[in-house]
């Protein structure tokens, strides 16, 4: 919010994946205020996130291209470079940008020439217009989230070492006008998010010491009181900066976005209770305030994200930003149903798991009393969770007669800490124990042909995929891998410094469980791949780099295994340009085609992908 304005961010396919920012005015009027090729994305952490803010009007953004801070004043015909040029190529990077009456602080981020991880330097500075930097916070491994106090005095923000991931143990410190820093919430064994500081001085947090992320307030001569606990996780993982899952109102009421089954809610804090709104979206990101409203990005599993307005006490609503027009009939849409279903336990006290099923859907086909194929989807992360919001890759196989399962397997985010933290020194077990039984549920309940079940997975859901082809062997017949991991030995030694140590909790700490890491590493069981597998994979991956998918394309085929691979010059984690995501599609179900034996849609014009046998 800036004013009356509202701003926000747009990923464009079209326009080879750039992030434009786009501003709409007081009178309605809608505008990019960054022609191309500008491209406001940052890559710290590699995941970004928080790459822009405004104040009066003027604009500061990281550009992708040199990862240096711009600045657009108003009236100004073209940014202009705040940061000088690194004497590294993206050698400084900036995120978590937050606009000051001096400039702006940001978390910077430092890889000095023939760098490795662990010589990467995080920090969080002040930088003024004409480019000075001040170091303001220097020494954790990792820090976020700068957030001044309204008179200036106080400091805020979150920091966490290796071996932690911030879901695990980010603490919550405030420097105090003497320069004294307090660390007073947070630390190894509870994880705090999102602190935002009200008029009256008092400090506002999410904090899951009660095993959900949970909504506390910090009073201004100090003492910590827990505002609402709603008995699910209210915040979600920092993979990336600048997320937001509440706002602070003028009044100084808390409006919350806050996980349940099968959705989120929206709703304002009120004597300690939360009064849900009735709004028809199931997916709140970014919850910001604008007086007695909040301006939100919201979905659900019929509409593609919308920039939203709600009049918290009124109850109306208006679309400011309104979804893409597809030019479709909503009874195209396939809507989820959140099922729980039985599982092994493993020691973790948990038996159950979750998935969003989507049942086949297309208007123009009656159904034929036939079993439909199964396609179990396996979210990256795997610190994350499947959300019901309409994802036309999901449309994409339900519109042609696919059931998706899209698994919140235990380690998954939105059920607590407890359920998070079952994957822990676990995965490569209990996620294929969840996806197997998922899978075998499904069939068992007579919804799917078990002879034509699919995995299918990016990232850490790519590992899970070939984890589950080589370790958990035929429930599958068929599968397919977007940039997964297939040896863990390698991401551990390899992987940029965000994600360097998060496989010491998740496997075992490296290189100490090197074994562990050889014994769950699909690399090492492609004795028992039979399945066929189609392999895509970004060229310029930094995350999961390309020799990990090509390892695992030279055993399938030294074994003969029926495969293909696509891999596509200037991606990087996950396909940003409309082509590339396009192909990546066309080519897994071309690939089902001929494995399973059915014919591709002729009028759809598919290029059939090369299957290597």
């Amino acid at each position: 919010m800036d004013g009356a304005d509202v701003w926000w961010s747009e990923s464009r396919p079209a326009e080879g994946g750039r992030s434009v920012i786009v501003r709409r005015s007081a009178d309605g009027t809608v505008a990019d205020v960054l022609a191309p090729p500008w491209n406001a994305r940052t890559r710290v952490h590699e995941y970004g996130g928080g790459a822009w803010t405004v104040s009066a009007g003027t604009l500061w953004f990281t550009e992708f291209s040199d990862q240096r801070l711009y600045r657009l004043a108003p009236g100004a015909g073209a940014p202009q470079p705040v940061t000088p040029e690194p004497a590294v190529p993206a050698g400084l990077r900036y995120a978590d940008v937050t606009a000051t009456p001096l400039g702006v602080l940001a978390v910077r981020e430092h890889h000095p020439e023939g760098s490795g991880a662990s010589e990467v330097v995080n920090e969080i500075v002040r930088i003024t217009a004409d480019g000075e930097a001040e170091v303001l916070v220097s020494g954790p491994d990792f820090v976020s989230d700068p957030r001044p106090s309204p008179d200036g005095r106080h400091l805020a923000w979150l920091q966490w070492n290796h071996p932690h991931m911030p879901w695990d143990a980010a603490g919550l410190v405030v420097r105090g006008p003497d320069g004294t820093d307090t660390v007073v919430a947070g630390g190894p064994g509870e994880s705090v998010v999102q602190p935002v500081w009200g008029t009256d001085g008092s400090l506002w947090f999410l904090c899951d010491r009660t095993d959900r992320w949970s909504l506390y307030r910090r009073h201004p001569h100090g003492g910590i009181e827990l505002a609402l606990d709603v008995g699910s996780d209210i915040a979600g993982p920092q993979w990336v900066f600048g997320a937001s899952r509440y706002a602070l109102l003028d009044d100084g009421r808390p409006v919350v976005a806050y996980s349940g089954a099968g959705g989120d809610r929206l709703g304002v804090v009120e004597d300690r209770g939360v009064r849900a709104l009735d709004l028809p979206f199931t997916v709140f990101r970014y919850v910001t305030a604008q007086g007695g409203s909040v301006v939100c990005v919201a979905a659900s599993p019929t509409t593609e994200p919308v920039v939203l307005r709600v009049d918290v006490d009124g109850g109306q609503f208006d679309v400011l930003r309104p979804a893409r027009d597809l030019g479709l009939n909503p009874a195209w849409f396939s809507v989820p149903e959140h099922v729980t279903f039985p599982t092994e336990d493993r020691g973790t006290g948990i038996d159950r798991a979750h998935a969003l099923v989507y049942p086949p859907t297309n208007p123009q086909v009656p159904a034929s009393g036939a079993l439909p194929p199964l396609m179990v989807v396996v979210h990256g992360g795997p610190t994350a969770n499947a959300v019901p919001v309409l994802n036309l890759e999901v449309q994409y196989w339900t519109s042609r007669g696919f059931c998706v399962a899209d698994v919140d397997y235990r380690g998954s985010t939105s059920y607590g800490r407890r359920y998070r933290e079952a994957l822990k020194g676990r995965w490569g077990v209990v996620d294929l124990d969840d996806v197997v039984a998922c899978a075998r549920f499904l069939a068992d309940s007579g919804r799917v042909d078990p002879a034509r079940m699919a995995i299918r997975g990016g990232s850490a859901g790519g590992y899970t995929t070939l984890a589950a082809l080589t370790m958990r062997p035929g429930v599958f017949s068929a599968g397919a891998s977007h940039y997964g991991v297939a040896d863990l030995g390698a991401l551990a030694a390899e992987t940029h410094k965000f994600e360097s140590r998060y496989l010491d909790g998740l496997v075992a700490p490296w290189p100490d469980g090197a074994d562990v890491y050889a014994q769950r590493s699909p690399i090492n069981h492609v004795d028992a791949l039979d399945t066929p597998l189609a392999v895509f994979q970004g060229e310029e991956d930094a995350v999961v780099p390309p020799d990990q998918a090509e390892a695992i394309v030279a055993a399938l085929r030294a074994k003969g295994v029926p495969h293909a691979y696509l891999l596509f010059p200037g991606e990087q984690h996950g396909f940003r340009r409309a082509e590339n995501i396009r192909a990546a599609l066309d080519g897994e179900l071309s690939f089902y085609a001929q494995v399973w034996g059915f014919q591709l849609p002729a009028d759809e014009r598919i290029e059939p992908i090369e299957v290597i046998r």
